[in-house]
């Protein structure tokens, strides 16, 4: 089975490189490409394609946003950064909007190719760098105000450590997707963080997800 891609990056000339390194592999089809986030979501859904290599700074729409946007309206297909940038701005938003893998644009062809193919299957692929910063991230001090958690928003948590998106959290609680977000607010503050992904780090450090 050939594993269908697209490209999205707002630089021709990184997209005519990235189609040359799989157009010549049969395991792989260059569905198509998007020079911006907006586009890359509207021609991934259209597509039905099974993974995105997204730029993350791009005009019209970022790719963060991109990929939160893909993960509420086509969950099944995956995402792997492609960029040059990996500060704590760019890879912790990224991660926590629901990216599969983050790889800088330096990546020998090969590593390319077994990240994408790993990424089809779901694998988290991470660049060094990146895994390192994500590692100190986990390891950084615990907060020191983590409050207690009701059992709905330990419920809650748990379903964002899963990787679930607010929409299928919702589903499976049975209550709507807003009142998931007002719980995401709030454990939030009682654990002093500010994100899902620093939420799920700080909740591992205070004990509360085993």
């Amino acid at each position: 089975m050939t594993i269908s891609l697209l490209l999205a990056d707002d630089h021709p000339v990184v997209r005519d490189g990235l189609r040359g390194v799989f157009d010549g592999d049969p395991d792989f089809t260059v569905a198509g490409e998007a020079a911006d986030g907006a586009e890359a979501v509207d021609r991934a859904v259209a597509l039905g394609v099974d993974v995105v290599l997204m730029d993350l700074r791009m005009p019209r729409m970022g790719g963060v946003e991109a990929i939160r946007l893909l993960r509420e309206r086509a969950p099944g297909i995956r995402v792997l950064v492609l960029t040059t940038y990996d500060s704590d701005a760019d890879v912790l938003p990224a991660v926590e909007a629901g990216a599969t893998g983050y790889l800088l644009k330096d990546a020998p062809r090969d590593e390319l190719v077994r990240a994408v193919r790993a990424a089809h299957l779901g694998q988290a692929v991470l660049a060094p760098s990146v895994a390192q910063k994500l590692l100190g991230h986990v390891r950084a001090p615990a907060p020191a105000a983590s409050g207690l958690l009701t059992d709905r928003e330990l419920e809650v948590l748990r379903l964002v450590a899963a990787g679930t998106t607010n929409k299928e959290a919702a589903k499976r609680l049975f209550i709507s997707e807003a009142t998931v977000k007002t719980h995401l607010l709030h454990l939030y503050g009682k654990l002093g963080v500010r994100d899902r992904a620093a939420a799920v780090a700080a909740a591992y450090r205070a004990g509360l997800l085993g």
